[in-house]
């Protein structure tokens, strides 16, 4: 397990001390449990939780934010520990990666978040709309906003790391974006002079329908069917 960067200090300040306890989480029960692989384990500093964590330079303050596919919690756990005036929902359908999230949440105190057990289809009508959604790492950009696009609220954004494809994908994608509601769409770097090379996103707009027509529609009726389990 490397120590931390000079870098990690400036990015993570008084939760500094978390943030290692969050990498030392990921080097031996998240390696253990196959949530990430040995090889990463020198890497978790630059490649993983400070990649991450600079994705707060593009979320707005007080927001509710929701990690889509989260898995051992990146980036939702390096946001948290960097932004406190977030209220994080991280969401992953596999049993033994939430049991993890948990129990780091528990570990290290971050109160402002929240585990789901789900996928993104499963729990629009349970799931308050957010603001922001997150992701990484989780599938092609086109099938990405398919699952985290209609989680948004009217005028919401999602935010994705990508690597050097990220022109390449958010190109390809832009027909499949457009039925998904969003009205504009961007590719920027963040982590500048904090990380090498920067972080790279693409950002999402949507306008008043987030998911377009069909998760409207979709929408309703999980909302219906809810209201009729509750009585």
């Amino acid at each position: 397990m490397p120590e931390p960067p000079p870098a990690a200090l400036e990015i993570f300040g008084d939760r500094l001390s978390d943030a290692v306890r969050y990498a030392e989480l990921l080097a031996e029960t998240g390696v253990r449990r196959g949530l990430i692989g040995p090889r990463e384990v020198p890497r978790l500093w630059e490649r993983h939780l400070l990649n991450c964590a600079v994705l707060s330079e593009a979320v707005p303050e007080d927001v509710t934010v929701c990690d889509v596919g989260s898995g051992a919690g990146l980036p939702g756990i390096p946001l948290a520990l960097v932004r406190p005036d977030l209220r994080i929902t991280l969401l992953e359908p596999l049993l033994r990666r939430t049991n993890f999230l948990q129990e780091v949440v528990e570990l290290l105190g971050l109160d402002q978040v929240t585990v789901v057990r789900g996928r993104a289809e499963e729990v629009l009508s349970t799931l308050t709309p957010v603001h922001v959604v997150t992701a990484r790492a989780v599938a092609p950009l086109d099938r990405l906003a398919g699952w985290g696009v209609p989680l948004l609220r009217p005028y919401g954004e999602m935010l994705a790391i990508k690597g050097d494809t990220a022109a390449e994908e958010l190109k390809n994608a832009r027909g499949a974006l457009g039925k998904l509601g969003v009205v504009r769409s961007s590719v920027l770097q963040v982590g500048a002079g904090l990380v090498d090379p920067p972080s790279t996103l693409v950002r999402v707009e949507v306008g008043e329908s987030p998911g377009g027509v069909r998760f409207a529609a979709k929408r309703a009726k999980a909302a219906r069917r809810g209201a009729r389990r509750s009585h």
